[in-house]
């Protein structure tokens, strides 16, 4: 079954010890920074489609690792995340702006 798809560092041992075959290659950079946003994707349709922690699990995953591809550390995204919680505020308030009149 093909699947050319990003998947997690432990799928191919998943899959051997189920006593099938992996056809795996590495990616370069450029194509893992490709696969990363297509996944993302497929992920956020996935929770739009059911959500869950499990897929928001996934979700922050992907963001982890699209950090590093960035030269970040999860501290300095978490660090950034915090400061524009103080800056703009979080959505803990369900704010929904309808409209800005001048």
């Amino acid at each position: 079954m093909k699947h050319n798809k990003l998947v997690r560092d432990k799928i191919p041992q998943i899959i051997e010890h189920d006593g099938k075959e992996a056809i795996i290659r590495v990616l370069s950079e450029e194509d893992f920074q490709t696969e990363l946003k297509r996944k993302l994707s497929e992920e956020v349709m996935e929770y739009s489609n059911k959500p869950s922690l499990e897929e928001l699990a996934d979700i922050l995953e992907i963001i982890y690792a699209s950090a590093g591809v960035l030269g970040s550390t999860i501290i300095e995204l978490e660090t950034l995340r915090k400061q524009k919680v103080q800056e703009r505020g979080s959505f803990h308030k369900k704010i929904f702006l309808e409209e800005v009149k001048e």
